[in-house]
This record gives structure tokens, C-alpha cells and sequence, in this order.
């Protein structure tokens, strides 16, 4: 397994019944780019099983950490769900992945739009200070089901106003804005249709969208990313990868586990 380096689990978090973070220590040679993936898992039977987990933490932090649904029957969430403090996890030494910054031509704001765990590597880019360089407005949004399962979203934001650092930049310059599908909330429903009702624009006090001036990233349901894909090809949106930066970019590495 010399392409895998063994962490230690440091702290698991459980939202709700269907959502958990944890935290785990980092190979001091371990490098990464903010909105990177790379393969997580366990040793189960004497091999290893292992997943593509997005990197929910910034390349200057000292921690690695984690944002995953609980698949009841999943062959490793329902292991992962398990784990305690102290636990050995598997991490691979390879990040990577299509949501960089660098892949994305220069603009004005910067939208990160998720559903469920897809958030995980929106709270990468929200806590790297090129992001904010880079853009006038980071906007965050986070789309699920139920008002409970934005609670891991709405702890990052409020942690990153209050850090002492990058507060300076997310209290001016992070927009977050959270909706769900089926409960009464602020905002509610699906991220597409409010983007095309120019709602969450309004909402936001932001012009709609415009290619010339935005820049979105996608990572969630095969859904919400076929449906917005579609919106901003509409748009003259164009996807960007690899060493062709564009107007937005899709992360497909990632299904239910």
C-alpha cells in the first residue's frame, strides 16, 4: 500500500442521522490543492476499501478532514460511520480533481453551488485566501432535502467570519446560502430553479448570471449537475478542465457510497 499513508481519526462529528465529518491527522508530506479529492478508506479482511472523498480542509492545514453520507448497506460508510477517535483511516498520497481555482478564467464572483456532502470541497476553496484574491464574492450554496442537513455548511461559514485570519476576507466576501426541498426555510428549493427564477440572485442582492463577469463550480447529484450544466451552456457558460480554463467546472468523480 505504499500509495497509501495511515492517519489517525482525531474527531468524528455526527449531524444527523445521515451526515458525519471527522478529522484526521496529515502525513507532514502530504500535499494537495484546495477542491481536490483523493481516496480515503479502511483495511477491511487484510485489503484495502477504498472511496473518492473530497478534501474539506485547506492545503495550510495542519488537519485533514472529511464530510460523508451513511449508506446503510455502502461497503464503506457503514464501516466509516463507525469510527472513533483513535482509529486508523486510509488516505491516499495522490490528490486530485477538476474543481481548482486554476482552471477557471478570472472574473468577478465565483459561485460554488453543491447539494448534500458535494459541499465538501466548497469548504476547501472557502478557506483558501487565493480564492478571495481572486474574486470580488465567493458564493456558497447548498442545497438539500431537509433544514437539518445544513448544519455541517452553516458551522463552516460561521467558524471561517470568526477565524483570525481569513475572517478579515469571508465577513466582506463570503455570501453563503443555504436551501432546502422539503421544509419550510428562508430559502427553499432546488438550486437550479431558483437560479433560473433569478430568485437567489435577488435574494442576494447580485445581478444574474453572466458569463462575462461569473465563474461556478458544481459538485452533488448527478441531477442538480445535468440540470445546471444545462442553465449555463444556455448562458454561454463553457466547461473548463485540465489546462483549458473556462467559465465553469464540474467535479464527476463521485456516487453514493
Amino acid at each position: 500500500m505504499s500509495n497509501l499513508n495511515t492517519e489517525t481519526v482525531l474527531e468524528v462529528r455526527h449531524w444527523t442521522d445521515r451526515l458525519f465529518s471527522f478529522t484526521a491527522t496529515r502525513d507532514s508530506a502530504f500535499r494537495f490543492k484546495s477542491g481536490q479529492f483523493t481516496m480515503i478508506g479502511l483495511d477491511v479482511n487484510d485489503k484495502p476499501l477504498l472511496r473518492a472523498y473530497s478534501l474539506a480542509c485547506a492545503p495550510h492545514e495542519e488537519q485533514l478532514e472529511f464530510f460523508s453520507i451513511k449508506v446503510p448497506d455502502g461497503p464503506l460508510t457503514s464501516r466509516l460511520q463507525m469510527l472513533q477517535p483513535g482509529d486508523p483511516v486510509l488516505v491516499g498520497r495522490r490528490p486530485t480533481g477538476t474543481l481548482l481555482l486554476g482552471n477557471l478564467k478570472p472574473g468577478k464572483r465565483l459561485y460554488l453551488l453543491a447539494t448534500g456532502t458535494g459541499l465538501a470541497p466548497f469548504v476547501s476553496i472557502a478557506k483558501d485566501p487565493e480564492a478571495y484574491e481572486r474574486f470580488e464574492h465567493i458564493i456558497l450554496v447548498h442545497g438539500c432535502r431537509e433544514v437539518a442537513e445544513l448544519a455541517y455548511g452553516e458551522q463552516v461559514v460561521a467558524d471561517l467570519k470568526a477565524h483570525d485570519f481569513l475572517g478579515e476576507y469571508a465577513q466582506t466576501q463570503l455570501l453563503h446560502y443555504p436551501t432546502v426541498t422539503r421544509e419550510p426555510f428562508r430559502n427553499r428549493g432546488r438550486v437550479t430553479d431558483l437560479m433560473e427564477s433569478g430568485q437567489l440572485f435577488a435574494d442576494l442582492g447580485l445581478p444574474d448570471l453572466d458569463a462575462e463577469h461569473d465563474r461556478v463550480m458544481l459538485c452533488g447529484s448527478p441531477q442538480m449537475i445535468a440540470d445546471t450544466k444545462a442553465l449555463l451552456e444556455s448562458r454561454d457558460f463553457v466547461e473548463g478542465a485540465g489546462n483549458r480554463p473556462e467559465t465553469y467546472v464540474v467535479e464527476k468523480a463521485f456516487a453514493e457510497r
